[in-house]
């Protein structure tokens, strides 16, 4: 479940090792190229945790970042 808080999204994600959890963000790297918008985030072995606001409004939360959430969340449950 995505937080919302100091202007901006953020959820970690745990998976079953490395290679999982970077491929998880590779997904997500590729298609925040797509729409051009970046997410801040890290990882540390098996937890990614991203967070998302939109800088160029601000750095405030924004549908932009709602829809980059909803696809995370959708290749994340696969």
């Amino acid at each position: 479940m995505w937080t919302e808080s100091n202007n901006s999204l953020e959820q970690s994600f745990l998976f079953s090792d490395f290679n999982e959890a970077f491929s998880f963000m590779t997904r997500v790297a590729l298609y925040a190229e797509q729409i051009n918008h970046h997410p801040e985030w890290s990882n540390v072995y098996n937890k990614v945790t991203i967070r998302l606001q939109t800088h160029s409004v601000g750095n405030k939360v924004t549908e932009l970042d709602w829809a980059m959430a909803r696809f995370i969340d959708k290749i994340y449950l696969r």
